[in-house]
């Protein structure tokens, strides 16, 4: 009987241990991390290029539109926001002196062109005289010094005429004188547009930009049937990019919403700002008339130029990788974690293609910068992922 309860009291006491070490086991043991996974799947992949500051959205046409002369504002019959149609006046300078020479231009040419009509009948006359006085010559009725003089009259008559008609064609030059003296006082609309600003007021004065010395325009005039993108490309990337080439846009103010663009012009120079990146401007033209009705001038934008695309291909998160080409698969069924090498091929900032090292439906984790992630240790999928 005693040997029974030794070895009860033994078997007992054993059985505490184990319950006592497999609670400090499950105690102390290291617990699962949580991580957020994505399932590698076929799709399609993009190689694309972005900008490394933020594009401009600017029109087609932008004149800054100033007058020639500087005087006083006498009429200003559009606001800004105002649609204007090629021809429109915009502003125009107090110039009732220059239209009143204008008026005296006009008087004087026409009575420059009357003395000369005038002129040029007295000389037909003395011509017509010396012709009749070379008739009556031949028949001995008039002295060959009547016809002398009837001659020299009409010569005289003859350079009468043609000085009163050179007159009359200055007195027609100072017409276009001084028009175009009246013009210089005048802004009107080179192209159809909306007005964006109007520097000045009814009876200011406005006075010509000095040279060198840049002044706000007096209209600043936009067309607004035409846009496009300009973006700064790092140099390292511009030799990939070609004109033709598709482009996504992406502006601020539209939130996620992408445009169609494609890429119009590369600039032929690079540009070195100080403390940034050498970068070449690269202009992208909205590619969709709909999309251009709601752009405004000034808008800023980033683009994606699109210079490979691989369609149904395995791809993963690009946030997935690391090191370049390893990432860490997560194994459901024993919930570990694995890190693998794969051969990844075309990317952008999305997704990336993988040639090798994954199957289809593997789990990658995308939550790389999670603490305590690494090869081998226990892990738990976020609820999030699970489907």
């Amino acid at each position: 009987m005693a040997g029974n309860k030794t070895a009860r009291r033994t078997f007992i006491f054993l059985l505490i241990l184990a319950v006592l070490a497999t609670w400090i086991w499950w105690a102390t043991r290291a617990k699962p991390i949580s991580v957020a996974v994505a399932a590698a799947e076929k799709g399609t992949v993009e190689k694309t290029v972005a900008n490394t500051r933020a594009g401009t959205v600017k029109a087609c046409r932008r004149a800054k539109l100033s007058p020639s002369a500087g005087g006083q504002i006498d009429k200003l019959p559009v606001s800004e926001g105002q649609q204007v149609k090629q021809g429109d006046l915009l502003l125009e300078l107090w110039n009732d002196d220059i239209e009143a020479q204008l008026a005296l231009t006009l008087q004087e040419a026409n009575a420059a062109a009357a003395t000369s009509l005038a002129k040029c009948i007295e000389a037909e006359q003395a011509q017509r005289e010396a012709n009749r006085l070379k008739k009556l010559l031949s028949r001995k009725l008039v002295s060959e010094e009547q016809v002398d003089q009837a001659e020299t009259a009409a010569q005289s008559g003859s350079a009468a005429c043609e000085a009163s008609r050179a007159t009359a064609l200055v007195s027609e030059g100072r017409i276009g004188v001084t028009q175009a003296t009246l013009e210089k006082t005048r802004l009107i609309a080179p192209f159809d547009g909306v007005v964006a600003e109007i520097n000045g007021e009814l009876n200011e004065y406005v006075t010509p930009s000095p040279i060198g010395i840049p002044t706000p325009p007096a209209v600043d005039l936009i067309a607004n049937d035409c846009f496009y993108l300009t973006a700064p490309i790092d140099e390292v990337d511009v030799a990939q990019i070609s004109v033709g080439q598709t482009a996504r846009i992406t502006l601020d103010a539209f939130g996620e919403r992408r445009f169609d663009g494609k890429v119009r012009r590369i600039a032929d120079y690079v540009l070195d700002v100080e403390k940034q990146a050498r970068t070449v401007d690269v202009e992208v033209e909205f590619v969709n008339k709909a999309d251009i009705e709601q752009l405004l001038a000034g808008y800023s934008a980033d683009v994606e130029i699109i210079l490979d695309i691989r369609k149904d291909t395995l791809r993963i998160p690009t946030e997935a990788l690391i090191e370049g080409n390893k990432v860490y698969v997560y194994l459901p069924d024993s919930q570990v974690v694995e890190k693998r090498e794969v051969k990844p091929g075309t990317a952008n900032w999305d997704f990336t293609e993988v040639s090798d090292g994954l199957a289809e439906g593997d789990l990658v984790v995308t939550s790389v910068d999670r603490e305590g992630l690494d090869d081998g240790v226990a892990a738990k999928r976020e609820k999030a992922d699970e489907k």
